[in-house]
């Protein structure tokens, strides 16, 4: 999954067995995990939209890309060499700094329904207080409770 490039990146470093069967390159007859997550962070809708894309291989982010940058920062030495290939490509620049209006902003109204319209009731759970330790207290929890910026007492 994700961008060719980073396949060829990401295989390439792990010994140049790319496309060798495992009798012939045997580091890679384990499970790898290749994962690139987009993510699009939205302030008052669409006034103030930030772009992230993450590429995780096995677990540890590599490389990643933030629209309030512009660029992409590599967070390991293997990222680091793939952000320079990449960071010097004005055609992939073009397209990832584009993701704002073209990934976030046009899915934006269709993910809205299900996302800033939806309004849950909280729900709580109290326990009768002589389930609970001690004279007079009460444990109550809290499920689905929106905002976080919102304290429960």
């Amino acid at each position: 999954s994700g961008d060719p490039g980073w396949a060829r990146s990401s295989a390439g470093a792990a010994g140049g067995c790319w496309g060798g069967t495992p009798e012939l390159c045997p580091a890679l007859t384990g499970v790898f995990q290749e994962m690139v997550k987009h993510e699009c962070h939205f302030i008052n809708g669409t006034e103030k939209v930030r772009f992230v894309a993450r590429y995780i291989y096995n677990r540890q982010q590599s490389i990643h890309f933030d629209s309030d940058v512009g660029v992409y920062v590599g967070d390991t030495p293997l990222g680091e060499k793939n952000a320079k290939i990449w960071n010097s490509d004005p055609a992939k620049l073009e397209n990832v700094r584009a993701a704002v209006d073209r990934y976030c902003r046009q899915n934006y109204e269709g993910f809205r329904p299900f996302s800033v319209e939806r309004r849950a009731c909280p729900s709580r759970w109290c326990p009768p207080s002589s389930s609970q330790p001690g004279p007079g207290r009460l444990l109550c929890s809290v499920m689905d409770f929106y905002p976080a910026a919102i304290q429960v007492r």
